[in-house]
C-alpha cells in the first residue's frame, strides 16, 4: 500500500511536468523565469514548494524529537521569514529588474568578477540544499520501500531530471500545486492524528512555549537563533527563490506571493515540529511502529513530494547560475534554431546532480545540512546583497572584501567546531582544544559580523561605486535584454 502511494504521487508530478513542459518552445526565456507570465496562485505555490522541503519536514521532526520544538520549528519559520523580508523588501524591485538568475544582480551592481564568485558561492551552497532533499529521500524509501539509501536517492534524482530536463521551471511551477496540496494535506492529517492519540503536550523545557530554549545556551538557544537568522536572512540570497520572484507577470504579484508562501510555510511546517515534540519520536519511526497505514501513505507521499518539489527548483537554478553566470551563456533565440542558453543549462543539470549525489553519500543528515547551505550564503553574500541594495557607497572592492572574509572566517570557524546546529560535524572537523561543542552556533553570527565589517571598511575607504549604481537604477526600470 505504501508503495502504491508513493509511485502515484510520482506518477502525478512526472504527468503534470510533461504536460507543461510543452510550453519552453525551445526558448530559455520559458525554461529559466516561465516567460515572466506566472500568476499569484502559481508563484505562491512555487515559493512554498522550495521552502517547504524534507529539510523542513523530516529534518524539522527529527531535530523537535532530540533537541525541542524550537529546535525543529526553527526550520519552517525561519523560511517563512525570509519569504516575508523578501516581500516587504526585495520582491517588487527584483522583479522589475527583469532578470533572469540572481547572479546577474552582482553583475549589475558591481562587477563580472564579483558576479563569477557569488555564483560560484550559490552553486556549492545549493548543491549542499539538493543534498539535504536526497538524504530524506534515500532514508525513506530504504526503510519503507526496500531500497537501499544509495537506491532511494538516485530514484528521487531520475524522476526530477524526467519532468526538470524537459519543463524547467514551467514544469516545476506547476508541479508544485500538486506537491503543496499533498504535503498540506499529510501535515494536517499528520498533527489531527497525534492529538487525538498523544495528546498536544510535550516533555518538559521541550514544547512551544518553553521561551528558553530561545534564551538559554545551555538549552540549545544560540543554535536556535543561529538557524532562524541563517535561513530568515541567509536565504534571501537564494536562487531558487528569486528566479520564481523574476517569474512573477508583475512585482505586486511577486510580492503578494512573497507573503502568502510565507504564511502557507508555516502552517504546513510548524505541524512536524508540533507532532514530533508531542510523540517524542522521529517522523520515521513514528510512521513505521505507530502510524495507521493510510497516514503513514498520505505522510510519505507528503515528504517525497516536499523532497521533489525543492530539488527539481535547486537543480535547475545552479544549472543557470553555472552556465550563464560562471560559463556566459546568453539567450540567443531564433524560431527555428537552438537556444544556446537552454541547451547548455539542460547538460548542466546532471552534473550538479552528481555533485548533490556525492554528498548526500558523505553528509546523511536530514535538516542541518538546509542550514548549513544558507549560513554559507548568510556568511558571504547577505551584506553585499543588501547594503549594494540600499546603499550606493560600496563598490566591488567592499562586496569582495565582504564576500572573502565571510568566506574564510566561517570555513576556519567550521572545521574547528565539533558539531554543526547540534549534529556531529562529519563532513570537515580538525580536533583541537580552542573550541567546543558549546561553541555551536556563534560562528553563524561572527562570520556575518566580519563579514559587514570587512564591506563597510573597504566601502569607506574607496570611492562611491560609480557606473554600478547608474546601471542597477536603469534595470529598475527597464528589463535587461539577455541577447
Amino acid at each position: 500500500m505504501i508503495i502504491l502511494g508513493v509511485t502515484l504521487a510520482i506518477i502525478a508530478m512526472i504527468v503534470v511536468g510533461l504536460l507543461v513542459a510543452r510550453r519552453v518552445a525551445g526558448d530559455s526565456r520559458n525554461f529559466l523565469v516561465a516567460g515572466r507570465t506566472l500568476a499569484l496562485p502559481v508563484v505562491a505555490a512555487t515559493l512554498m514548494g522550495q521552502a517547504v522541503d524534507t529539510n523542513a519536514t523530516l529534518g524539522a521532526t527529527d531535530l523537535a524529537a532530540t533537541l525541542g520544538f524550537w529546535a525543529g520549528a526553527g526550520l519552517p519559520v525561519g523560511l517563512a521569514l525570509c519569504l516575508l523580508l523578501t516581500g516587504l523588501f526585495f520582491a517588487r524591485p527584483m522583479n522589475r529588474m527583469g532578470l533572469t538568475t540572481l547572479p546577474d544582480y552582482f553583475r549589475l551592481r558591481y562587477s563580472r568578477a564579483v558576479e563569477v564568485a557569488a555564483a560560484l558561492l550559490m552553486i556549492a551552497a545549493f548543491a549542499i540544499l539538493v543534498a539535504g532533499n536526497l538524504v530524506a529521500g534515500g532514508f525513506l524509501f530504504e526503510r519503507f520501500l526496500g531500497t537501499s539509501y544509495t537506491g532511494g536517492i538516485l530514484i528521487i534524482v531520475a524522476v526530477v531530471l524526467i519532468y526538470t530536463l524537459a519543463g524547467g521551471l514551467l514544469s516545476d511551477a506547476y508541479t508544485s500545486i500538486v506537491q503543496m496540496l499533498i504535503t498540506a494535506a499529510a501535515a494536517f492529517a499528520l498533527l489531527f492524528w497525534v492529538a487525538l492519540t498523544y495528546g498536544l503536550s510535550a516533555a518538559p523545557g521541550t514544547g512551544p512555549l518553553d521561551l528558553e530554549q530561545l534564551s538559554d545556551p545551555a538549552q540549545g538557544a544560540v543554535v536556535n537563533w543561529a538557524t532562524l537568522v541563517a535561513l530568515g536572512v541567509g536565504d534571501i540570497v537564494a536562487i531558487d527563490f528569486m528566479q520564481r520572484i523574476f517569474a512573477a507577470r508583475s512585482p505586486d504579484v511577486a510580492r503578494r506571493a512573497c507573503f502568502i508562501a510565507a504564511a502557507g510555510t508555516t502552517v504546513i511546517g510548524v505541524p512536524f515540529a508540533l507532532a514530533a515534540v508531542s510523540t517524542g519520536q522521529g517522523l520515521l519511526t513514528l510512521l513505521d511502529e505507530a502510524a495507521p497505514a493510510g497516514l503513514s501513505v498520505l505522510v510519505l507521499a507528503g515528504i517525497v513530494s516536499a523532497s521533489l518539489s525543492t530539488a527539481d527548483g535547486a537543480i535547475l537554478g545552479t544549472a543557470a547560475v553555472a552556465v550563464r553566470n560562471v560559463g556566459s551563456a546568453r539567450r540567443v533565440h531564433h524560431p527555428g534554431r537552438p537556444d544556446p542558453l537552454l541547451r547548455a543549462t539542460r547538460w548542466a543539470m546532471p552534473p550538479v546532480v552528481g555533485g548533490a549525489v556525492l554528498l548526500a553519500l558523505r553528509v546523511p543528515q536530514t535538516g542541518v545540512l538546509l542550514t548549513l547551505a544558507f549560513d554559507l550564503m548568510l556568511a558571504c553574500l547577505v551584506v553585499p546583497f543588501v547594503l549594494g541594495f540600499w546603499w550606493r557607497r560600496g563598490g566591488a572592492p567592499a562586496a569582495m572584501a565582504a564576500l572573502t572574509v565571510g568566506l574564510v572566517v566561517r570555513l576556519a570557524l567550521f572545521v574547528i567546531t565539533p558539531t554543526m546546529y547540534g549534529a556531529p560535524n562529519t563532513l570537515l572537523y580538525l580536533p583541537n582544544t580552542l573550541v567546543d561543542a558549546t561553541f555551536d552556533g556563534w560562528p553563524t553570527f561572527i562570520a556575518l559580523g566580519a563579514s559587514l565589517i570587512a564591506y563597510l571598511s573597504v566601502a569607506l575607504l574607496t570611492a562611491p561605486a560609480g557606473v554600478a549604481g547608474r546601471e542597477l537604477r536603469v534595470e529598475e526600470s527597464a528589463p535587461v535584454r539577455d541577447g
